[in-house]
């Protein structure tokens, strides 16, 4: 019989376990990551709230880029990391999933303890009157006003964008939402955009719970997820992560995995 890995014994060892998981989980599924090895921008950061919301130029070319690149992120599938969470799901050691992704991908592939900290880019939201609308039936409203859009293929982008540059979006027609003539934006949290507070406590109850912490396929850069396991080393939980490269928390972790999620997790999967 084999040995143990670290990383099994760690999960052997805490039997309630808070994940938290990003964008290294999605790559397998064609979904391209922000950062590189280093933690560092592999293209510009992503739009900014303030500049979408008040500015009818980024909103174009924001929705423009979007429409391409929604036709393959639309269709993506879970991968062998998703599945092996839910396994994990299955023996009951996950008290809480707080994924930094977007893309329901952890859904799909059956876990069901999930909170979308950033929010679900399927569903699109008016900043006015709160209605909501599926991505799906907003992409065909795209199509209807910009049908000279629909022709372009471009490299995929992070979060369903596409590569467009060099492109002038000035024609671009972005639809107002149908009920109110309002804003309308994915429903997913932006740069410069505060995650809702509801959210953040209940991830904070989820890691207070929990036995350690389980990372996995994140860099840490971004605070917002980065703050649970700042919060949980200070309280003396144990932190393991599993990424490919640095992360923002390595001084804070019980155990660093630097392999892919999936092979690094395929023990799951066994009976």
């Amino acid at each position: 019989m084999c040995a143990m890995t670290p990383l099994q014994q760690f999960i052997d060892d805490h039997p309630r376990l808070f994940v938290l998981t990003g964008a290294g989980c999605s790559t397998d599924s064609g979904i391209p990551d922000y950062r590189d090895r280093d933690g560092q921008w592999k293209r510009p950061p992503p739009v900014n709230y303030a500049a979408f919301m008040h500015e009818p130029a980024t909103r174009q070319r924001y929705w423009a880029r979007s429409l391409v690149g929604w036709r393959r992120f639309g269709r993506a599938l879970p991968n062998a990391t998703h599945r092996a969470l839910v396994a994990l799901e299955r023996r009951g050691q996950v008290e809480l999933l707080v994924t930094q992704n977007v893309d329901r991908l952890h859904q799909h592939a059956g876990s069901e303890r999930v909170l979308d900290l950033h929010g679900r880019l399927d569903e699109v939201r008016c900043m006015g009157c709160e209605a909501r609308l599926g991505r799906h039936a907003f992409q065909q409203m795209l199509e209807e006003r910009n049908p000279a859009w629909m022709s372009l293929d471009a490299g995929d982008a992070p979060d369903g964008d596409a590569d467009l540059e060099g492109h002038d979006f000035a024609q671009f027609e972005v639809p107002p939402c149908p009920h109110c003539g309002g804003i309308l934006k994915p429903d997913v949290v932006f740069f410069g955009e505060a995650v809702p507070r509801e959210r953040v406590e209940a991830a904070a109850r989820a890691w207070q719970a929990a036995d350690a912490v389980l990372v996995v396929g994140s860099s840490l850069m971004v605070y917002s997820g980065y703050r649970f396991v700042d919060a949980a080393a200070r309280a003396g939980k144990p932190i393991a992560a599993v990424t490919l490269g640095r992360t923002r928390a390595d001084a804070l972790l019980s155990l660093k995995v630097d392999a892919p999620c999936d092979s690094s997790l395929a023990f799951l999967h066994q009976p």
